[in-house]
């Protein structure tokens, strides 16, 4: 009975949901993935600013508490000049200017205007005060602003004395409410008390918000214990005026991102002393925070701003980017989880065509197995044939099903040793594949020889396949290769015997040379002889003609033996191992021109040798090419006025130049015969035989040699010798 459509009997229908069962886990997966974001993320948020506040709070109240302790040194300071009453009825300004210079108060308190002291005058004892002034030699005491009060406190002490300062002495604050107020304060107290804001008389017209710091000091140094005392110990005032700009700025220090206003609440009215950035237009602050505290009898209240969130809370970007990131994700796992579901299908696709891949490519191994001509073997890991096909049974005699369990090596008749040298002799590649040759038993038959090539084959899962050989019989080949081997030995033994005919025939053809010489120069020595006979003895019984053609008899008989003696030169060039060496070309031609210079002193002639040019070869040979070129060019540069030679390389070759006579270049394949000449005998002497000796040594050198010229303009001969090596 038929199954229902769909894989594995699956529905239809089911077939139909999976796609969109797999679409809707990946929209679950998506929802939940960015809860999970946006709740994390906002606890991360949460977290960080919590963490942003309290660090900011910290820092508010740590600029709080310097504030008051910056106070508070200017009070320790002013205890000092309280000392200093305390120990001396009333010192002298000499004396006051010692212990404030000894503080070192610019460099050491770089907000402090000054350290005074104020007496505390009734009104009784004010023209006393300025008399005493005036007779220690102080000046005169103009206490202001006038008018007639019961108490006066007039500035006495200022230090340092700036122009400033000096016009502050003689001013009564006192009679100014706000520093009364905390004079009249310090004096009931008996201890310090800070002024409101005031204006200094030091600043002049600059709007500037400063504070006083007033230490009362009393008669014998001791606080009286009630009011009443008090005021009749009271001496006077040591105050420290403050600005409230510099005051601050000594307290920030390089933490100048802080921003914040000071207000003096006391009394319930609020007066502002400093503000960070007045005027200027923010971002508004993450955070606020405001610090009040009692700083001296003065209410103090700190309003601090923090820098804008992106600023205060610079973790927040990477919170963005991290919750950028989530957000990233789940749309990723989203397009995973989707991706999943579409490939689901494709995968039972892709599986169900690799299984039919997988039996077609089994079953075009079993037909190249069956069908090939070539012997083939399966080998496990123990050497033993798994399987063989029918053409390897053919190879060996034996069928392929009996040759199964039999170890591959016993199918050969070399032994193990020589098997193992057969592998280590064999060559093998990259991919691990080795061949090698055999002698093979075949069974009823006479011996034969098989190349194998070893190739690693891993077998299925589960299954003990190591390898694959092919085994080829090469039998007839290897017979035929050594039929080859006997033809190319007979070939070598008749080119041997060419050979040694040659070198027979060349000798036979040199004595025949030297033979020839010899009895040529016999009957060339007779003509020579007898001429310059008949010419010594019977030049008066000649006329003039005679006398021309008995010359004419002697020029050529000179001219054969000199033939005679070039030929035999040329033949003297083939004989002879070259004798390899290294030689200096630009020193050896430089030799062969100095010779010419010697042998003609009177001509001028320009020569340029390139230097460094050496090569490998016979020296001999060597100077007779550089002699007979170099030779050409200086007998052919001698019509020249100004003759020029040259000697270099060019392009990867050797050449000799000069402005000479030159030649025809279409003249130039005889340049290189034997006793051919392109010019006259009477305009340039020579045999004929130079340049063609100039061949035969390059050429025994294994290079080649060419020449270019044209008539009038010179020529330029051009050699190369293997081996060379220019060092310039």
């Amino acid at each position: 009975m038929d199954e229902p459509s769909g894989e594995s009997g699956t529905p239809p229908q089911a077939s139909g949901l999976r796609p969109l069962r797999g679409h809707l886990w990946a929209l679950v997966v998506l929802l939940g993935s960015l809860a999970s974001v946006f709740a994390l993320w906002q606890v991360a948020y949460d977290r960080e600013m919590r963490a942003a506040n309290v660090e900011f709070i910290g820092r508010t109240q740590e600029l709080a508490d310097q504030l008051q302790q910056q106070v508070v040194s200017y009070e320790l300071v002013a205890g000092g000049g309280a000392a200093l009453f305390a120990s001396v009825n009333r010192p002298t300004p000499h004396q006051w200017y010692g212990y404030a210079d000894g503080m070192e108060l610019s460099r050491r308190f770089p907000a402090m205007v000054g350290l005074g002291f104020a007496g505390y005058v009734s009104q009784g004892r004010l023209e006393n005060l300025q008399v005493e002034w005036r007779q220690a030699g102080w000046g005169l005491l103009d206490v202001r602003p006038d008018g007639d009060r019961e108490y006066y406190g007039p500035i006495l002490y200022l230090e340092p004395k700036t122009r400033e300062n000096l016009s502050a002495i003689g001013f009564d604050m006192y009679s100014e409410p706000v520093r009364h107020a905390a004079m009249q304060a310090a004096l009931e107290g008996g201890h310090a008390s800070l002024s409101g804001p005031v204006h200094l008389i030091q600043q002049g017209a600059e709007q500037a918000t400063s504070l006083l710091l007033y230490l009362p000091v009393y008669r014998g140094g001791e606080r009286p214990a009630t009011m009443e005392a008090r005021r009749e110990a009271m001496l006077g005032w040591v105050y420290v005026p403050f600005r409230a700009d510099r005051f601050v700025a000594v307290v920030l220090g390089d933490d100048n991102d802080m921003r914040f206003r000071i207000h003096d609440v006391t009394d319930g009215k609020s007066q502002l002393l400093f503000a960070s950035s007045p005027g200027e237009a923010q971002q508004p602050p993450a955070f606020t925070h405001a610090v009040e505290f009692d700083n001296y009898g003065r209410r103090w209240r700190i309003e601090f701003d923090s820098l804008p969130l992106a600023e205060a809370v610079p973790r927040l970007g990477s919170l963005q980017n991290t919750l950028a990131l989530g957000l990233f994700a789940s749309l990723l796992m989203y397009a995973v989880a989707w991706m999943l579901a579409r490939t689901e299908s494709r995968a039972q696709r892709i599986a169900l065509r690799l299984t039919e891949n997988f039996r077609r490519s089994e079953q075009r191994f079993r037909v190249a197995m069956t069908y090939s001509a070539i012997g083939k073997v399966l080998l496990d890991s123990e050497g033993a044939i798994v399987e063989a096909n029918p053409a390897m049974g053919t190879i060996v005699g034996r069928s392929p099903e009996s040759l199964v369990g039999v170890r591959f090596d016993a199918l050969f008749e070399d032994d193990e040793l020589s098997a193992q040298a057969a592998h280590a002799d064999a060559s093998t590649d990259a991919a691990g594949v080795h061949r090698t040759t055999r002698r093979l038993h075949r069974t009823g038959g006479e011996p034969r020889h098989a190349q194998l090539t070893y190739a690693p084959l891993p077998g299925s899962v589960g299954q003990d396949i190591v390898g694959l050989v092919q085994v080829e019989d090469v039998t007839e080949r290897l017979r035929a290769q050594a039929r080859v081997h006997a033809l190319n030995r007979t070939l070598e033994a008749r080119v041997a015997m060419r050979t040694r005919e040659l070198s027979q025939a060349n000798q036979e053809l040199e004595a025949f040379a030297y033979s020839i010489s010899h009895d040529l120069r016999a009957p060339l020595r007779a003509i020579d002889g007898f001429s310059r006979v008949l010419a010594e003895r019977y030049s008066g019984a000649l006329d003039d003609a005679g006398q021309g053609y008995l010359g004419r008899v002697r020029n050529a008989a000179s001219r054969m033996g000199e033939l005679i003696d070039a030929l035999l030169k040329m033949s003297r060039l083939g004989r002879g191992a070259v004798k390899r060496e290294h030689v200096d070309l630009s020193r050896m031609a430089a030799d062969v021109v100095q010779e010419l210079r010697e042998a003609e002193p009177e001509r001028d002639v320009q020569v340029e040798i390139a230097g460094g040019l050496s090569v490998e070869g016979d020296a001999t040979l060597l100077r007779n090419l550089l002699a007979n070129l170099l030779g050409n060019a200086w007998k052919f540069t001698r019509d020249r006025e100004s003759g020029r030679i040259g000697f270099g390389t060019q392009s990867g070759e050797f050449f000799v130049r000069d402005n000479g006579a030159g030649f025809d270049q279409q003249y130039v394949d005889k340049l290189f015969r034997p006793f051919q000449r392109l010019h006259d005998q009477e305009q340039f002497a020579g045999h004929g035989i130079g340049l063609a000796s100039v061949k035969r040594i390059v050429e025994r050198h294994g290079g080649t040699i060419r020449a270019e010229g044209r008539e009038g303009e010179g020529a330029t001969f051009y050699f190369t010798l293997p081996g060379e090596r220019p060092e310039h």
